[in-house]
């Protein structure tokens, strides 16, 4: 019986953090997961509203205490994302911060079983070691205002360098929008949108190059 390499397709998790059902955030992660399946790659979305997940962290879930066991919904997370290349962050900005539900996403799953010396020492042997970060924020004031709020780098050294070093991630890209608010005019939002899948494409090149021509799953 003759055996037939599989092709490997790398994989993006797109973590959603937006309550509102076909808002403009969900609008921007599903044109970066057409951007990735047009290219041949697979694109899996973690809307975590829709979902239900519970972003607070239990007690349980601390590694170093007594007891320490993760719970289901985290394993099931850890499982979808474990085999992935890319793992991308779409949010809001509110009131300078990501929201609580991106957050407890990674105490909870991206930091599931790693202490605070393992993040300093950086030797975690986290799900995240070796791919690709990506974070794609929205707001409501423009990127000027929040640039001169110390926000944009604030937020950059937080949920993108602090991320890089604490997980082992490869690297970092980052994408923002502001002024992203109810009544935006069609083509402004289909110039974002573009923006979205031009980023997307460049990834998915680079992921490609990333990996040898011909290697197998």
């Amino acid at each position: 019986m003759s055996h037939q390499s599989t092709a490997y397709r790398p994989r993006h998790v797109v973590v959603l953090a937006h309550p509102e059902p076909g808002g403009f955030n969900g609008l921007v992660a599903d044109a970066y997961c057409e951007a990735v399946r047009a290219c041949g790659q697979e694109a899996i979305v973690r809307d975590l509203y829709t979902m239900g997940f519970n972003p607070a962290l239990k007690a349980s879930e601390r590694p170093g205490k007594s007891g320490f066991a993760l719970s289901q919904d985290v394993i099931a997370e850890v499982d979808t994302i474990r085999s992935s290349d890319v793992f991308v962050a779409v949010y809001p900005i509110w009131f300078g911060m990501p929201p609580a539900m991106m957050v407890g996403y990674i105490q909870r799953v991206l930091g599931a079983g790693v202490t605070a010396r393992q993040v300093q020492d950086r030797n975690a042997d986290t799900i995240m070691r070796g791919k690709r970060l990506v974070v794609i924020s929205t707001s409501g004031n423009s990127k000027a205002w929040l640039t001169h709020e110390h926000q944009i780098q604030s937020l950059r050294s937080i949920m993108g360098e602090y991320l890089v070093h604490a997980f082992g991630f490869k690297n970092f890209d980052d994408l923002h929008f502001g002024e992203t608010v109810e009544g935006l005019d069609q083509l402004f939002v289909d110039q974002l949108l573009a923006d979205v899948d031009r980023r997307a494409r460049s990834i998915c090149a680079a992921v490609s190059a990333d990996r040898p021509s011909g290697a197998a799953d």
